[in-house]
């Protein structure tokens, strides 16, 4: 008798979790899609918003058709339409996939901002004086650091840091 009860229970269980959703909606597939640009580094934004920098990846809804748009500083952003392709019994997929583009390099503006001020005098560079040769113990007479690897004299440096200018 209570085997019986105990299987009613059982059954009754198994019967309300599959007829309910458990609170669990199915959300739209996903389709992962390569990016890459040429120079590589460009920012690409999905008509959804995400975004990654170029070589990278997204995972994009397959529900509507999107795009993406490449933007690189000194080059013409491109953008890049993707189409949802269905086949039977296959899960819907985004194409094209990878999505390659090639960046155009921005044309150099021919404009040129006129300016109201007086043109100043350029300043006079600042005077250097070179150090004296160095003498050292490895025959080193050139103007810079000494070069030391494992406490041994590797050679010297072309030059002094206070001769760079600023």
């Amino acid at each position: 008798m209570i085997h019986r009860f105990l299987l009613v229970i059982g059954s009754a269980a198994v019967l309300a979790a599959c007829s309910s959703d458990a609170g669990f909606k199915s959300g739209p597939f996903l389709d992962t899609v390569s990016l890459e640009s040429e120079p590589p580094g460009a920012d690409a934004k999905a008509s959804n918003g995400q975004t990654c920098r170029t070589p990278c990846s997204l995972a994009l809804p397959v529900d509507a058709s999107s795009s993406i748009t490449f933007t690189l500083n000194g080059y013409q952003p491109e953008t890049e339409r993707l189409e949802a392709i269905t086949s039977t019994g296959e899960p819907p997929r985004l194409r094209p996939n990878p999505v390659v583009v090639e960046l155009s390099p921005a044309a150099p503006s021919t404009t040129k901002k006129k300016s109201t001020k007086p043109a100043k005098k350029p300043a006079a560079a600042p005077k250097t004086t070179a150090a004296p040769p160095l003498s050292t113990h490895d025959g080193c007479t050139r103007a810079g650091a000494i070069i030391t690897l494992a406490y041994k004299s590797a050679g010297c440096t072309p030059i002094n840091r206070r001769d760079v200018p600023a």
